[in-house]
């Protein structure tokens, strides 16, 4: 029996729409998983889905603290693993949603949090960043610790850098090392994962489509009240796509069409990252799609797959295929 469905995938890829599909068929709720739409005051940018999808079916996490809270994948496991409790108490299997890898990892598979933050640790590898350069920092992690600076999407991954330095030198041991100790006693979830495949021009375009939209529904206006709260120190702390763009456009650092391409060439590397992130983790079961209308025939086959009560799913346990019987 699965525990849960993940929706995963680029960004732009309709994750939102097909969720929704998903969740009113079965009768289920959604979690969020995207780091960004936690925020409030932040869903046009970050495409969270509207008010009235959310009355149609439970969402939970979406726009539900402030800019200024300081969410983390530890705190964000606890909360959503409760949730799924809660909804599978009710018979039904809820819907994990989002792009964020780290955040769909934390949920389905527990997270190690490892030895608390030690600022002055911190500083000294940030110091480092500044002084030699990200590039130099990285090489340092694969030396250390060459296993866990492969799997990162990208060598200028600051925060996962900063992190995995910091615990080997707290601990003497290599982050990866932490992970798989943890993972051996962790309880990983049995999740069918999902995710839609488009041609990469047509995603792109989508991508580009979808900036637009959300220019037009008031993206510029939501990031001006943000301001006007005080929260752009957070905007630049929490690295939302677009939303520096945005702020440069309304100081008047360039102009919108120039901020309107960076955003979305910004969201193609993105959702680039993210494809090589879903593409390595070999449970993720992929459907094709060459427009929004496939997106009802992708739900019907979902649906049958699990009807059918039977589908392998590849978890992390062990290294081994598990054979489980799905149920409604």
């Amino acid at each position: 029996m699965i525990d849960a469905i993940a929706v995963v995938g680029p960004t732009a890829s309709g994750k939102t729409e097909l969720s929704l599909k998903l969740a009113e068929k079965l009768n289920t709720e959604i979690i969020s998983a995207d780091s960004m739409q936690f925020y409030q005051g932040m869903e046009i940018g970050t495409s969270a889905p509207s008010p009235q999808e959310r009355k149609k079916v439970p969402h939970h996490f979406v726009a539900f603290v402030p800019p200024d809270f300081e969410m983390n994948a530890g705190f964000y496991q606890n909360i959503a693993r409760k949730e799924i409790q809660r909804i599978q108490s009710y018979g039904k299997i809820p819907i994990i949603v989002g792009g964020s890898g780290l955040y769909i990892s934390a949920v389905t598979d527990g997270l190690f949090e490892g030895p608390g933050k030690n600022e002055e640790i911190r500083k000294k590898i940030k110091l480092e960043i500044e002084t030699y350069g990200i590039e130099n920092v990285y090489q340092k992690l694969l030396s250390i610790d060459p296993h866990y600076a492969k799997k990162l999407t990208s060598k200028n991954d600051i925060v996962r850098i900063v992190r995995a330095l910091e615990v080997y030198e707290l601990t003497g041991k290599p982050y990866s090392e932490w992970h798989k100790e943890h993972k051996e006693k962790a309880e990983p979830l049995s999740v069918l994962f999902v995710a839609i495949n488009w041609d990469r021009n047509i995603l792109y375009e989508r991508i580009n489509l979808r900036v637009h939209e959300m220019i037009k529904s008031g993206w510029i206006e939501e990031v001006i009240e943000l301001i006007e709260k005080g929260y752009e120190k957070d905007i630049y702390r929490l690295k939302a796509l677009g939303y520096r763009e945005l702020i440069e456009f309304i100081r008047g650092n360039q102009s919108l069409e120039q901020a309107i391409e960076n955003i979305k060439l910004h969201h193609r590397h993105y959702a680039r990252r993210q494809i090589i992130w879903f593409r390595s983790d070999k449970r993720v079961k992929w459907f094709n799609a060459s427009t929004s209308n496939d997106l009802e025939n992708i739900v019907n086959e979902i649906i049958r797959e699990i009807e059918s009560c039977e589908l392998t799913v590849n978890i992390k346990e062990k290294d081994k295929c598990f054979l489980f019987r799905l149920m409604k």
